[in-house]
């Protein structure tokens, strides 16, 4: 009786070792210099003392103690905070329908609805956001729009130059960064799941409490991460459309870099949001987990 041998894998040649770290190279050099190398630089710049010069003198952590003692940049990175959880908030509630809408019952239009949802990547953020600047106005669309319908009779700033504005600001430019990881997670979800809990006698609403809700909330979790993370060191949007009461951290970090020329104190600051919103993606992550191991 003849055994069987079983076949010994074949050692990869010198060739397909040289051209796979061929095409890793690019990105390897991409992730240590503008990842690493200037993370890096950062956290040099922040452990450094300001005399005027680009890099700064001495090694001290008399910047940290700044930030953390100082109750204005406390202040403000919990503003920051509160609008960021507010933009993430109403991003994701109302990104949620239309990823539902796109997943299950666009059917034909799906391709011309995504397209749509991505058309505004296709202009500028700041055209976008000096739009709803427009929209806003003491004499702006919404303004004369209310007047025209016989609801004020006088313009009003009590739309423009406020944290609302911020947060509906933001709220619009990052929607489609929200739509489209809802609408992933929402795609993926098996249909036989949602036939066996209709076969079961679950209700439309019980099958989306029971069965979507909890198998999208990957999605729902790594939408509301990528809304948050750059909402909170946003500086543009709170320099056109908010006022002195929506002031952010990014706000202060580019003063530090630009008029006051404190570059070692603005990358403390930088690092400081950087550890908060470390923080943050951990316990996104803890959350993750467990709706993971849940489902």
């Amino acid at each position: 009786m003849s055994t069987i041998v079983a076949r010994q894998p074949l050692p990869e040649s010198r060739s397909s070792t040289g051209f796979r770290l061929a095409m890793l190279l690019p990105g390897g050099l991409v992730t240590f210099f503008l990842i690493l190398f200037a993370l890096g630089l950062v956290v040099f710049l922040a452990l450094r003392g300001n005399d005027g010069s680009l890099l700064g003198a001495g090694f001290t952590f008399a910047n940290f103690i700044t930030v953390a003692s100082d109750p204005l940049y406390w202040t403000v990175t919990l503003r920051s905070l509160a609008i960021a959880g507010l933009v993430t908030l109403a991003t994701v509630v109302t990104a949620y329908p239309v990823a539902y809408y796109l997943a299950f019952h666009a059917g034909r239009r799906r391709g011309l609805l995504l397209f749509l949802v991505t058309l505004p990547f296709w202009t500028s953020y700041l055209l976008r956001v000096f739009a709803w600047k427009i929209v806003l106005a003491y004499n702006g669309v919404l303004n004369s729009a209310l007047i025209e319908s016989g609801i004020w009779s006088e313009p009003t700033l009590a739309f423009l130059n406020t944290p609302a504005a911020v947060v509906v600001t933001l709220a619009h430019a990052y929607a489609p960064f929200a739509i489209l990881p809802i609408y992933v997670a929402l795609d993926t979800i098996p249909k036989s799941l949602l036939e066996a809990a209709s076969d079961l006698g679950a209700r439309p609403f019980t099958s989306f409490r029971r069965v979507v809700l909890p198998n999208s909330m990957p999605g729902v979790l790594a939408a509301a991460l990528v809304v948050f993370v750059p909402t909170v060191g946003d500086y543009v949007t709170p320099a056109l459309v908010g006022g002195p009461a929506s002031t952010m951290i990014g706000t202060l970090i580019q003063a530090q870099f630009g008029k006051a020329n404190d570059w070692p104190f603005g990358a403390a600051l930088a690092v400081a949001v950087m550890l908060v919103i470390l923080a943050v993606v951990l316990v996104v992550r803890f959350a993750d987990r467990r709706f993971g191991s849940r489902t």
